[in-house]
């Protein structure tokens, strides 16, 4: 592939629900400019871009892929993002290396929560939006009804830069209407014909919109719009062209990736009029003394770049996907890597067509291309000329609500297991491994529950690694809610010496939990000696680690040593260990001992239409309502909720809101248990017990 100028390429990401067709509209763009014989399908899995296992035994895209296309001079990186929601994470690189995100809508399914969620993103990320309006091919396709909801939503900012001939069945041709020219049929059938007559009336509505639109962008062409009423072709292109840039013109196309109607069409306006990264410019700071640096896309400018995602391989190793900031990226560019401060070395430059790696010597800024086996590299970070530093800011990604404790199917092969997911991880940032102090377990969390389940797929399908994940224990404790005195006395004769220890020991609540223990010294006269009396501390430090009730570590226990008596041949340090364990077990057996649960302080943004589910669900789970607050159009609940009852919340959260609703979760301070759930969790508890034993 020859190396093009930063005025030819356009960088896009295909943006959308989940099974609208993005991946065989790449597939079908592919096609279309020559870039494959055949057109692969999603369900054969064929395709360039769904080319994992899991991928294609699921039939869904699961990892973001490239896949350029070279059209009429101009080289088109096209990106295809998963839509499904538990594959947020993907969307996140994409979007910060491309200048247009283009957000795939259903001609039957119109608009959809993933086309919401990728507005929402892209705009948050800056870049400009267009929408394709996909099977126009399908029974009962309706792309004016379609282009009203989305104009209902977004507003009038969307325009159809398009029209379709015909719809359903009878889609064979688009009207552009800029050029008011008309095509029909595709690939070597594609043809220019006249202006279907009754189609006049609507090329010229959607074309006094998209002037309207036009003139609205610049202050020039708006005095001129309102004085003379008209705009000359160039005008309306230069205003178009900035309308998209500031996102006050989202245009909107029809095709059918399946008939390949309209392909070759949506590709002459990506080439036309989406924008290159020549005017790109990009905000760092200087890693030696963070101070704002702004680099200009250019080749003139020094090399930087922005790695936006990695794959793992077991086989070819890592590769790391970048976008070419400024500058010229070769295979013999000297890289250091501003976010660690390492210098690295590539094992080879490449562009990546799906799966495919293609050689080349070089790139120039504007470009995507990838790097193998960088040693230090992960996603999110610079690389860049060492004697001119930058270093961009990491992506964001969103926090992850799913948990599962993480297990080796098979005794001995933990190391296998752990070392896979720290790769994996390395793949997908949005997962997130953690050892869990108290329960001892690994913690793997992820977006949903398919996300959790595709990774430990791969973690066998890739490392060889048999994982198991099953609900996380509980951080259940224990404490006590009265004040009791107890003796503990240990007497032993076993022929020789003996073992005796005796002491008196007053258990009270602290009142605060996040203390566990507290020791008090209250001997007088010697009935304990000194030698022994840090013995008992150890002894009731040892014990307080296995609650009286079901367990769980004692927390909020007030200790004090009082009274006791020795003897001055059979006392000994154990011996008083072992007292101090008796008068531990008794004592707060008879204080009252409760159990308590982990309270997370919960914040869930929903539309107000789902409000009363959403607060019925919280009360059905044993939540407190704290506080509503109206936040960015949508409405924030605040509660507090026993982590017992979220383990399954982001599944039912998505399903209550159509997958509108999010949530974020904290851990807020450990609260008495009911008598009825604990009844049930100290039965568990002991059940474990016996058959361990």
């Amino acid at each position: 592939m020859a190396d093009y100028k930063t005025k030819d390429i356009r960088n896009i990401a295909l943006l959308g629900h989940g099974s609208e067709g993005k991946t065989t509209l790449t597939e079908a763009m592919l096609f279309a400019a020559g870039m494959i014989d055949r057109q692969g399908k999603v369900e054969a899995g064929t395709t360039v871009t769904d080319f994992d296992a899991e991928e294609n035994k699921r039939g869904i895209s699961i990892s973001a892929a490239t896949a350029p296309v070279e059209w009429k001079g101009t080289k088109i990186n096209l990106i295809d993002v998963p839509g499904y929601f538990d594959f947020i994470g993907e969307m996140m690189g994409p979007l910060r290396v491309v200048e247009t995100a283009v957000i795939v809508v259903g001609a039957v399914s119109g608009l959809t929560v993933g086309a919401e969620k990728a507005w929402a993103y892209a705009k948050k990320n800056n870049v400009c939006r267009m929408f394709i309006v996909n099977r126009m091919d399908a029974e009962n396709a309706n792309y004016e009804k379609t282009i009203e909801q989305l104009r209902e939503k977004f507003g009038s900012s969307v325009v159809p830069l398009m029209l379709p001939i015909g719809e359903g069945a009878k889609f064979t041709g688009v009207v552009n209407v800029l050029e008011n020219k008309a095509y029909s049929g595709k690939g070597k059938d594609l043809k220019e014909i006249p202006v279907p007559a009754d189609m006049a009336p609507a090329i010229e509505n959607a074309l006094a919109e998209i002037t309207e639109a036009a003139a609205e962008a610049v202050d020039e062409l708006l005095e001129k719009y309102f004085e003379e009423g008209e705009l000359s072709h160039e005008e309306i292109l230069q205003g178009f062209s900035a309308g998209m840039k500031s996102g006050s013109i989202v245009p909107a196309v029809p095709v059918s990736a399946v008939t390949g109607v309209g392909v070759a069409k949506l590709l002459d306006v990506m080439s036309a009029y989406l924008h290159s990264p020549e005017e790109a410019s990009f905000a760092g700071v200087n890693p030696k003394n963070d101070e704002e640096i702004i680099r200009e896309g250019k080749t003139s400018e020094p090399f930087s770049a922005f790695v936006f995602k990695t794959i793992a391989d077991p086989f070819v190793g890592k590769l790391s996907m970048l976008r070419v900031c400024s500058g010229t990226l070769t295979s013999g560019t000297a890289l250091y890597n501003s976010s660690c401060e390492k210098t690295e070395k590539a094992g080879g430059l490449f562009l990546l067509r799906g799966k495919n790696q293609l050689s080349v010597s070089q790139v120039s800024a504007g470009d995507i291309a990838a790097l193998s086996k960088l040693q230090f590299t992960n996603t999110g970070d610079t690389l860049c000329d060492a004697a001119n530093p930058i270093r961009y800011e990491k992506i964001s990604f969103p926090e992850p609500s799913v948990q599962k404790a993480v297990y080796a199917a098979k005794q001995g092969e933990e190391d296998k297991v752990f070392s896979g997911l720290a790769r994996l991880q390395e793949e997908d940032p949005s997962i997130r491994l953690e050892k869990n102090a108290e329960t001892t377990e690994t913690i793997l969390w992820g977006q949903g529950e398919l996300h959790l389940d595709v990774i430990r797929n791969k973690l066998q399908s890739k490392f060889g690694a048999n994982a198991v994940l099953q609900d996380p224990r509980i951080p259940y404790r224990e404490t006590i809610r009265k004040t009791v005195s107890c003796q503990g006395r240990h007497k032993k004769q076993s022929g020789g010496h003996g073992q005796f220890g005796d002491v008196w020991i007053e258990f009270r609540p602290i009142g605060d939990t996040n203390i566990d223990f507290e020791f008090e010294d209250a001997v007088v006269g010697g009935v304990v000696p000194r030698n022994f009396i840090p013995s008992v501390e150890k002894g009731l430090r040892e014990n307080i680690k296995k609650g009286v009730l079901a367990g769980y570590p004692m927390v909020g226990l007030h200790a004090k040593l009082y009274d006791g008596s020795y003897h001055p041949v059979d006392s000994s340090e154990m011996a008083f260990k072992t007292a101090a364990r008796i008068a531990y077990k008794k004592g707060c057996m008879d204080a009252s001992p409760v159990l308590l649960e982990p309270i997370m302080h919960v914040e869930v943004l929903v539309p107000d239409e789902y409000m009363g589910d959403i607060i019925g669900d919280m009360n059905k789970r044993r939540g407190r309502i704290m506080g509503m607050n109206p936040v960015d159009g949508l409405q924030q609940v605040e509660a507090e909720v026993p982590l017992a009852e979220m383990f399954k919340y982001a599944t039912d959260l998505r399903s209550m809101t159509q997958a509108r609703g999010s949530f974020t979760m904290k851990f807020e301070r450990y609260e008495e248990v009911p008598a009825d759930v604990a009844k049930k969790i100290i039965e568990s508890a002991k059940k474990d017990e016996d058959e361990e034993e």
